[in-house]
């Protein structure tokens, strides 16, 4: 019984590693998706402005009433104390005027978001395309590590970014075309990063780059705006 047991499992050929064809055929690649956060408070909606001054009126009106001397006191300050003239930066900057994507120093309200021009991961005949920093994983210790160093082989160091967690906050799987049925499938995994306390990188490894909006990004990748729509927030 023991003999035919083991005959047994010989020839059904237990394995849990994967051929080495299969493992050849699909690459993982750690893609980083480096946003700048809004610089000053995005205006607010009509809508929510109308709501909070019709909550501001009513709230007026339960209002707790304080002694007019109370009011004057708190309202009374010496003579050239505290005093300063405060003039708002404007929100329009001449990057915005000359629509100069490759400033940090744009669209100040909105996040922006790093994209490159050259040569990516999957793209037909290494034609450079537009792409996200970008790195097939290899010897790395986890995926994490694998994006940290895509982004620093672009910015040069990472001492003003943060990645935000462990994990990707997504992934997508790129098949081949029926013409490039030779070239591998990717399954790619994207890392949120920000940037910190800096306005300016210097860029490299790359034809070209830009800084856009996540409605812009949606105008660069069109076949992939659905997913890109659901995986960035704003």
């Amino acid at each position: 019984m023991q003999r035919s047991l083991t005959s047994l499992t010989k020839a059904r050929g237990f394995c849990t590693k994967k051929p080495a064809a299969a493992a050849a055929a699909e690459k993982v690649v750690a893609s980083v998706l480096f946003e700048r956060l809004p610089v000053v408070i995005p205006k607010i909606d009509p809508v929510v402005y109308a709501f909070q001054e019709f909550s501001f009126r009513w709230r007026q009106q339960y209002r707790r009433r304080y002694p007019d001397e109370l009011l004057d006191k708190s309202n009374s300050r010496g003579k050239g104390e505290y005093q300063m003239d405060y003039v708002p930066a404007p929100r329009i900057t001449e990057a915005d005027k000359k629509n100069d994507k490759k400033s940090l120093q744009r669209a100040l309200d909105r996040r922006l978001y790093l994209l490159l021009y050259g040569k990516a991961c999957g793209a037909p005949s290494d034609k450079p395309v537009w792409h996200f920093p970008e790195k097939v994983y290899e010897t790395e210790e986890t995926l994490r590590k694998c994006a940290e160093t895509a982004l620093e082989s672009v910015i040069g160091d990472l001492s003003h970014t943060y990645f935000v967690g462990n994990a990707p906050m997504g992934h997508m799987v790129i098949q081949p075309t029926e013409s490039e049925s030779d070239s591998p499938s990717f399954k790619r995994f994207f890392f949120k990063s920000q940037v910190i306390a800096t306005n300016k990188f210097k860029i490299g490894k790359c034809e070209d780059f830009v800084w856009v909006t996540k409605d812009e990004i949606l105008e660069y990748f069109p076949e992939q705006a659905e997913f890109l729509n659901k995986m960035i927030i704003s």
